[in-house]
């Protein structure tokens, strides 16, 4: 199996170009969404769906509106961004490569001892706060926005959410607080790509008016569409005009954006509810050349479009054969299953999930 990653000389050759603005944006985010694939195909395990969905995100706040790669890393006056939902991180990561954050190296031992950390982690270059229990991205951003103010530093802090993630009570506890206390130098952006993790957000336990709700706890609220550049540029130079309130957009996005099939849900249902696939996991080696060749077509075709000739785009080839699963044993596999087998006998077993019934591997026992 070959594992290369698109060059950071080719980013640097999209930033550096004065082509169509948004076509360019677009163009770097979907080499950016190569390597995501890349490196979790590699590592065998990663969160595709939410790598890809925020993608467009990442891209434009980093290349167009973060401060960190002109005053570092390190600058008490930086503006810093994370992710809350944290499972959006090997895009992230992908992302600090393309930048030169991080180093070739690093993005090919994603999970890996001595590499990336399948979940942010602030021992990693860039990443500004690890992901713990969801639903404290809200909080953490309020502090650091909070401290920004008290030691008069400069900056803005900005915080990735997910849309389950409004499932989580202490979300509602730091909207009410950050509006509250008036700490205005917050834009909390909710990736609203519809699934947490193989089931609908609507299904689980809906969250929708999700604008009205937000925008009751004091909040400027605006909802657009996360994967359109002109539209995210023309909301953050809006955003800027507002100064008396925090900020949240809703961000409409596609999970599994930019490779078609992981774009779209399973046929399958449980219980009458769709599944999502891609929610985590490594692709299949069909589907994984299958992904990467739509995205070396969309690549292809954006370079073109704005006039800078083809990208150098690696080889990467699979083994010539299709993996259905992972040679590897899951102790989650047999936990449900011996939950099934004692529940034949033991009618009085009840499973609490937490919301990880697809990855506890409870659905033979639902």
């Amino acid at each position: 199996m070959q594992y290369n990653l698109i060059k950071k000389t080719e980013f640097d050759k999209v930033r550096n170009h004065n082509g169509n603005w948004a076509a360019r944006m677009k163009l770097f985010a979907d080499m950016c969404r190569y390597n995501t694939l890349v490196a979790v195909k590699k590592a065998g395990s990663g969160h595709l769906g939410s790598s890809l969905s925020a993608m467009d995100i990442v891209t434009y706040l980093y290349l167009n509106e973060l401060n960190v790669l002109e005053v570092g890393l390190d600058s008490p006056d930086r503006d810093i961004y994370f992710s809350s939902k944290g499972h959006d991180v090997p895009g992230l990561y992908s992302l600090f490569y393309a930048l030169g954050i991080i180093p070739e190296e690093k993005l090919l031992m994603l999970r890996r001892l001595y590499g990336l950390d399948g979940h942010p982690e602030v021992r990693q270059p860039g990443i500004e706060a690890s992901t713990g229990s969801l639903g404290m991205g809200i909080s953490k951003a309020k502090g650091m926005a909070w401290a920004k103010t008290y030691n008069k530093n400069k900056g803005n802090v900005y915080v990735l959410t997910g849309d389950g993630e409004f499932q989580e009570g202490q979300i509602w506890e730091s909207l009410q607080a950050t509006a509250h206390q008036k700490v205005n130098n917050v834009t909390a952006i909710m990736d609203h790509n519809k699934y947490q993790t193989d089931m609908l957000v609507a299904d689980v336990n809906n969250i929708e008016d999700v604008v009205k709700k937000v925008s009751a706890f004091g909040w400027y609220v605006v909802r657009i569409n996360g994967h359109d550049f002109n539209e995210l540029r023309k909301t953050f130079d809006a955003l800027k005009k507002v100064t008396d309130k925090p900020k949240m957009i809703i961000a409409d996005t596609i999970k599994g954006r930019g490779v078609s099939f992981m774009e779209k849900p399973l046929t399958e249902t449980f219980q009458g509810k769709t599944l999502y696939k891609w929610h985590s996991g490594a692709p299949d080696d069909e589907s994984y050349v299958k992904g990467l060749n739509e995205l070396t077509e969309s690549i292809n075709k954006l370079a073109d479009e704005i006039g800078l000739g083809k990208i150098n785009i690696p080889e990467n080839k699979a083994e010539g054969k299709v993996v259905t699963k992972l040679d590897k044993e899951f102790v989650t596999d047999a936990y449900g299953e011996a939950l099934v087998e004692l529940a034949k006998t033991n009618k009085k077993f009840v499973v609490l999930d937490g919301d990880l019934s697809a990855d506890c591997k409870l659905r033979n026992f639902e």
